[in-house]
C-alpha cells in the first residue's frame, strides 16, 4: 500500500503534507510501501479530480481522514474507494458520504504520539506563514516584534517545539492551527492572500465545533533576496548587491506597514480553542476508524 501525498521538490517541504510521511511510519508501521495498486491517502485536501489521475495504478484507494476539495470536481465514489473517515461535514456533503464518516483530521493523532509534558513557554505570539508566501522577510519581522516565527518549511519536530514554546500562534497555515489545537495552543488564523481557501479552514473548524473567522493582513511581498517557503535558495542571496538604495528602502518600509499590522491584529483578535472534552471526543473516533483499517488490513481486505 502506498502512501499518497502533496509532495514537492527537493529543499521545499510544506508543513501539513510533510506531517503524512512522519505520522503514518508510526502509527501504521509496516503497511506502507511502494506498492501503487492500493493507495492510502491521509492529510490533506486531497480528493478531488485529480486524485485518480494522480493515483493511476491505484485499483483500491484508503480514505482515511482526508478532506476533499481544488482542482474543478469531486471524483466519482465507486467500490474502488474505502472511506475511513474524512476531515469534516462539509467533505462528507460534497462527497455524498454518510454523516459518520466526517470525523477530523488526521493531525490530531499526534496526541497518541507527543510528549503531554508542559514546556517552558518563549513566546507570547509566534507566526507560522502559508508556505506560499514563507520567507525570512517575516522571520525579520517577528524579529522586529519579538514575536516566534516559524516556517512551515522546517523539519517537523522543530515545528512541534516552536509550536509548544509558543502561548498564541498566529497562522495562515491551517495545520499550524491544526496541530496547535492539538496541543492545546490557542490559535488566530489570518489570510494574506485570496489564494487561501476558506473551506478547508470551515470543514476542520466544524469538525471540532468552532467558528472559522479570519482576520485579513496585507499580502507581505517577499523581499527578492528572501529565502524560505517558495523562495529560490540558490538564487536569491545572488540578488542582494544588486538592490539599489530606493530599493532596499521599499522593502524596509513593507516590513514596517507588515509589522504594525501584526502588532495591531493581537490586541483585537481572539484566539480560538476547541474543548478538552471535543479533542477527546475526535481522537477517540479516529483512533476508532484506525483500529479498524488495521483490522481490515491484517484480514486481508486489501491484496490485489
Amino acid at each position: 500500500m502506498k502512501l499518497y501525498y502533496c509532495k514537492y521538490p527537493e529543499g521545499r517541504q510544506n508543513f501539513g503534507d510533510a506531517l503524512n510521511p512522519w505520522l503514518w511510519e508510526k502509527l501504521i508501521p509496516g503497511i506502507l510501501d511502494d506498492d501503487p495498486n492500493c493507495a492510502f491517502v491521509g492529510i490533506g485536501t486531497l480528493i478531488n479530480d485529480a486524485l485518480p489521475r494522480r493515483t493511476p495504478q491505484a485499483k483500491l484507494r484508503v480514505i482515511f481522514s482526508t478532506g476533499a476539495g481544488y482542482e474543478k470536481a469531486t471524483p466519482v465514489i465507486d467500490e474502488s474507494y474505502h472511506i475511513y473517515c474524512v476531515r469534516g461535514p462539509i467533505s462528507a456533503e460534497k462527497l455524498g458520504l454518510r454523516r459518520d464518516l466526517a470525523v477530523t483530521d488526521g493531525a490530531l493523532l499526534l496526541r497518541k504520539l507527543i510528549d503531554h509534558s508542559s514546556i517552558p513557554k518563549k513566546y507570547k505570539f509566534s507566526y507560522m506563514p502559508h508556505y506560499n508566501f514563507a520567507g525570512d522577510g517575516w522571520q525579520r519581522v517577528c524579529d522586529q516584534l519579538g514575536f516566534g516565527y516559524i516556517s512551515p518549511a522546517w523539519e517537523i519536530e522543530d515545528i512541534l517545539t516552536r509550536i509548544r514554546q509558543t502561548e498564541v500562534l498566529i497562522c495562515e497555515a491551517m495545520h499550524g492551527a491544526i496541530v496547535a489545537d492539538t496541543l492545546r495552543v490557542p490559535w488566530i488564523p489570518v489570510s494574506t492572500h485570496p489564494s487561501i481557501l476558506p473551506l478547508k479552514w470551515q470543514d476542520w473548524c466544524a469538525s471540532m465545533k468552532l467558528e472559522y473567522q479570519s482576520y485579513s493582513l496585507s499580502h507581505f511581498y517577499q523581499p527578492r533576496s528572501s529565502t524560505g517557503g517558495w523562495a529560490n535558495n540558490k538564487t536569491t542571496n545572488k540578488l542582494d548587491h544588486l538592490l539599489t538604495p530606493a530599493r532596499k528602502l521599499q522593502e524596509w518600509l513593507r516590513q514596517q506597514k507588515t509589522a504594525k499590522e501584526l502588532s495591531s491584529l493581537v490586541k483585537i483578535a481572539k484566539p480560538h480553542l476547541s474543548s478538552d472534552a471535543r479533542i477527546e471526543e475526535m481522537l477517540s473516533r479516529l483512533e476508532g476508524c484506525l483500529e479498524q483499517f488495521k483490522l481490515d488490513f491484517a484480514q486481508g481486505k486489501f491484496k490485489i
